[in-house]
């Protein structure tokens, strides 16, 4: 069956607990949780254990190129990241690349992606979906058919082993993503709980950036104070809708 509007199903429909909808679902309905968009349904990815616009498509920059004595005219950092605009839908292999990617500043939930597998417009392609506030990070397989992404701010190629730098100590409750010793250090944090005017909080620490039911390591929907330990080898720690997080 074909659809017409574009699914507002992410982060919701990982939680173990939808907060405000009082019910784990299978197929979720952001709309029903109080989004403002028209919402479609999408496949859920919540983990099974108790309280888990189309733009045309750019393909991605390859680069700087060599100068005539072979060196490049740009800083390697620069030749490795690949431009993906943040509407559209791509191709991968021919519009853009298998890796992992990443988007910031992405405001109140606006920001949604798909990986799928084909082009049919079934709820049934879609490998994994999001809805993002902040940041997000994507890694595309080189077996996903498609990508899609909806009222994102531009994507760009990151290296997910990359390490080092000054991770923060601390975290915007609504920020999104964050790749842990990177972004993020490692160590046992504390929320208040849900931010005021939000729908619930959510946390969610991951072993990678597919947002497969697989990746998910732990989670949870505090309804008050909360505490989570991010250990050193987690690849990701995800927040929405939260307080503030600071490094206890």
């Amino acid at each position: 069956m074909s659809q017409s509007h574009t699914p507002r199903t992410g982060w919701i429909a990982r939680h173990k607990v939808l907060t405000g909808c009082g019910a784990v679902l299978t197929l979720v309905l952001v709309g029903a949780c109080g989004g403002t968009d028209t919402p479609k349904d999408g496949k859920s990815t919540a983990k099974a254990k108790p309280a888990a616009s189309s733009a045309p498509a750019g393909k991605p920059s390859t680069g700087a190129q060599p100068s005539q004595g072979g060196q490049s005219s740009k800083p390697a950092e620069e030749k490795k990241k690949a431009a993906l605009k943040g509407a559209g839908t791509f191709q991968v292999g021919s519009d853009v690349k298998p890796g992992t990617y990443r988007t910031t500043g992405n405001k109140d939930l606006g920001c949604y992606w798909e990986r799928l597998k084909d082009a049919s417009g079934e709820v049934e392609s879609i490998i994994a979906n999001d809805n993002v506030t902040g940041a997000s990070y994507v890694t595309i397989a080189a077996t996903d058919k498609l990508f899609k992404s909806s009222g994102c701010k531009d994507w760009e190629a990151v290296d997910p082993k990359a390490a080092g730098g000054s991770p923060k100590a601390e975290a915007a409750g609504d920020g999104g993503m964050f790749k842990v010793g990177l972004d993020l250090a490692p160590g046992t944090y504390k929320s208040t709980g849900p931010a005021e005017g939000s729908t619930g909080c959510y946390w969610e620490r991951s072993k990678d950036a597919a947002h497969t039911v697989d990746s998910i390591i732990a989670n949870e929907n505090p309804e008050g104070p909360a505490v989570v330990t991010i250990a050193a080898g987690d690849g990701y720690f995800k927040t929405t809708g939260c307080a503030p997080w600071k490094k206890s």
